[in-house]
């Protein structure tokens, strides 16, 4: 046993003793390395002993492991954000949320200084605040403010410059280091770093910046906003270049770009390298150096042959003709062009590393954009065409989604701005990315309305919700008398025979009280009463006793019968995102007097369902609520028969479909109630079976204020009615669903 332990004893120190030998250089190294491994931290493998291993490349190259630009975006704003920990802005250390708790989310604006210049821009920035839904004329009330200094253009050698920015912010008593502030800015910096640089100290307030660069970028606190020309629409703008079966998702160049190229200073880089790429074939890349004064001073030897096959092609052809279009940086990271390929539906390829993306909080670019770098430019062709053609189509429709939902005016990208800042201050209640990137868009779904997907019309068909299989049905009653009238009665009758009514409600918009619940008619649904005012707009307040999907709206002297309800209803229960009834009108463009009309006159065509006989979501009461301005409920309430109009160009408008128009048994007339609502028989007042030009002229004014308030016409013209299967066919009525719907 002692001469098995003396012999292991020897065996390990033998061992020790070759260790030491032959690998203590090592060792020593190793322990070397060790002790300094606190100073010179480098991500793995950090060959930085030329003896271990010989380099290829130079040290400077080697040492870039730790570089920020190699990260990923999400690895980015991940450390960016653990970074603002401390000196950098949140909502949380920047932002008073307390001031939001009281009245919501309200916008305060600045008034405007006597002879203080704001540009033409700027003034449409402001003007899209005071149109929104948030704005308020008491400081007191103001979750946020926004300044009347045109901020727009800091490059101090432009016309637009402010001076002494800094100096006026300062003297505001609201200004409390900008907190609670917003401050928009397109341009910043100047010749020649172009900087992000405003000129002055913004303090604790956010930035709405295009050209956002991502070492500056506050995540969670700053937004990007994109970079949009002085001709830009106020409001509504031009759609988008992809029409239905027009343009083939395989068009006739894969590639194209025609811009400036710069000589020298920043930006020129990325542009100088763009004629590596272009083939003449489906590849074209145009550049040109004749801009600016001095440029035969520094031009080079390509310039004029450039210049010669800059003027060969137009610009606004290649982007009709043209599958994808490069987006490079100039002299700042953003341009016109990123706005311009996306309404064209030609996907941007953007070269512009460090760029923070318009509302990137939001819109997943990887779904209409293709991100490439700087540095690898020359594998951008082989990249795009192994996409197949089924994704370059869906890259287009989105990129026309996202044109028309958030960039297509001045008021959709400040509104789109706001929400998302709203969003930030209840994420509980804010939108999923699903909702900002799939129609109709974030600003049109309501969060405080629901989180659900289902309890949105939008949605049924593309995850597989069904609507409830219950209705409403909302009567507005408006009788003069003050008491139950023959129609409301054979009406109320008519409508509780339907299996799929779960409950009726009477809005009483008189002001002699409803009468007493003895008088109305027992019904196998329950029925209740709502005292209402005396504004037509009333019948689209979302009251709480309204719970299902469905809602059948009703005038008192509406004639249905139980089989036209249950039809119409069983097709609504197909297409839950439109408006689905019986009356119809149309409108039309009159070239004569430069004005839209509207007409009653029974054709082929239709563009508008009345609510007096119609089914529609629920949703859209919180939608003519809360979306709309109290401006818009106003103009609703001092014209007649204003309401419909409204609510119908208020669903073309978000979902851009026309309404439908089902089997009527017979022709819907137009009653008292509806013509003049509830009064004391004022004077020009119709009488029943009349039709009053006064009322026709309103409907024509209505419709004419609602397009200038939109920037555009909404309503979307059909020829589609829909009729119950074998309807006036010449067979057995016991074969029909619906046989009382063919009776006179």
């Amino acid at each position: 046993m002692q001469t098995r332990k003396k012999y292991i004893f020897l065996t390990f120190l033998a061992s020790w003793l070759l260790l030491f030998f032959f690998g203590g250089d090592q060792l020593r190294r190793f322990a070397f390395f060790s002790g300094r491994k606190a100073e010179a931290r480098r991500s793995w493998p950090r060959w930085t002993d030329r003896s271990l291993l010989k380099s290829f490349a130079e040290p400077e190259e080697l040492q870039r492991d730790g570089d920020p630009s190699l990260l990923s975006p999400r690895e980015r704003r991940v450390a960016w954000l653990s970074g603002s920990r401390g000196s950098r802005c949140r909502m949380e250390t920047c932002f008073d949320l307390s001031r939001c708790e009281r009245h919501g989310f309200k916008v305060f604006t600045y008034p405007q200084e006597r002879g203080q210049p704001v540009s033409e821009t700027y003034s449409k920035i402001l003007s899209s605040i005071e149109r929104s839904r948030y704005h308020t004329l008491k400081p007191e009330e103001a979750c946020l403010f926004i300044l009347s200094i045109d901020t727009l253009d800091r490059d101090h050698l432009s016309g637009h410059y402010v001076r002494d920015v800094g100096e006026k912010i300062r003297g505001f008593p609201l200004w409390n280091g900008g907190r609670n502030h917003l401050i928009f800015n397109l341009y910043s910096g100047t010749w020649p770093g172009y900087t992000g640089d405003l000129g002055f100290d913004s303090g604790q307030a956010m930035l709405a910046k295009a050209s956002f660069d991502t070492s500056s970028f506050r995540p969670g606190f700053d937004i990007s906003i994109p970079l949009f020309p002085r001709e830009h629409p106020q409001r509504g703008g031009d759609g988008g270049w992809l029409r239905h079966d027009s343009l083939p998702p395989k068009k006739k160049y894969l590639l194209v770009f025609k811009g400036k190229r710069y000589l020298t200073g920043i930006g020129s880089g990325t542009r100088n390298a763009l004629h590596h790429i272009h083939n003449g074939k489906d590849i074209i890349s145009l550049t040109t150096c004749k801009h600016g004064k001095d440029w035969e001073k520094h031009k080079d030897t390509r310039c004029d042959k450039d210049n010669v096959d800059y003027e060969r092609f137009d610009y606004q052809e290649l982007l009709h003709n043209s599958t994808f279009c490069i987006v490079p940086r100039g002299r700042r990271l953003g341009s016109f062009r990123f706005l311009e390929a996306l309404q064209a539906a030609c996907i941007p390829v953007l070269l512009s590393d460090g760029w923070e993306l318009p509302f990137a909080e939001a819109i997943d670019w990887g779904k209409a954009a293709v991100v490439g770098s700087e540095r690898l430019l020359l594998q951008i062709p082989s990249a795009l065409r192994c996409i197949p053609p089924e994704r370059v189509l869906a890259f287009q429709q989105q990129t026309q989604f996202l044109w028309d939902a958030y960039f297509s005016s001045v008021d959709k990208i400040v509104h789109t701005t706001l929400e998302i800042i709203k969003d930030r201050l209840s994420p509980h209640r804010s939108r999923s990315r699903f909702l900002w990137n799939a129609l109709p868009g974030g600003l049109l779904v309501l969060p405080d309305f629901s989180t659900h997907l289902g309890d949105f019309p939008f949605y049924h068909l593309r995850l597989g919700y069904s609507p409830s299989e219950k209705f409403t049905a909302f009567i507005r009653a408006a009788s003069q008398a003050g008491s139950l009238s023959q129609p409301i009665l054979r009406l109320i009758q008519a409508v509780s025979g339907s299996q799929h009514c779960a409950k009726i409600v009477v809005l009483w918009s008189c002001e002699k009280p409803p009468p007493p619940s003895w008088k109305w008619p027992q019904s196998s649904v329950p029925l209740s009463v709502i005292q209402g005012r005396r504004g037509l707009s009333d019948r689209f307040f979302p009251f709480g006793a309204i719970q299902t999907d469905a809602v059948l709206s009703l005038d008192e002297d509406t004639n249905l019968s139980t089989s036209e309800v249950d039809f119409a209803f069983s097709v609504w229960r197909s297409f839950p995102e439109r408006i689905v009834g019986f009356p119809t009108r149309s409108h039309f463009w009159d070239p004569e007097q430069g004005r839209w009309g509207c007409t009653s006159k029974w054709t082929n065509e239709l563009s508008m369902v009345l609510t007096a006989a119609a089914f529609y979501h629920r949703y859209y009461h919180s939608l003519f609520t809360e979306y709309l301005p109290a401006g818009l409920r106003e103009l609703v309430d001092g014209l007649a028969a204003c309401e419909d109009i409204l609510m119908n160009v208020l669903v073309a408008a978000v979902t851009k479909l026309p309404p439908i128009k089902v089997t009527q048994r017979k022709q819907h007339k137009e009653g008292v109630a509806q013509q003049a609502g509830c009064g004391d028989g004022a004077a020009g007042t119709p009488q029943p079976g009349q039709r009053s030009p006064r009322r026709f002229s309103q409907r024509q004014d209505c419709l004419n204020q609602l397009a200038d308030w939109f920037g555009y016409m909404p309503l979307v013209s059909s020829q589609l009615r829909l009729d119950p299967v074998l309807f006036k066919d010449q067979v057995s009525v016991l074969r029909k669903r619906y046989p009382s719907l063919e009776r006179p």
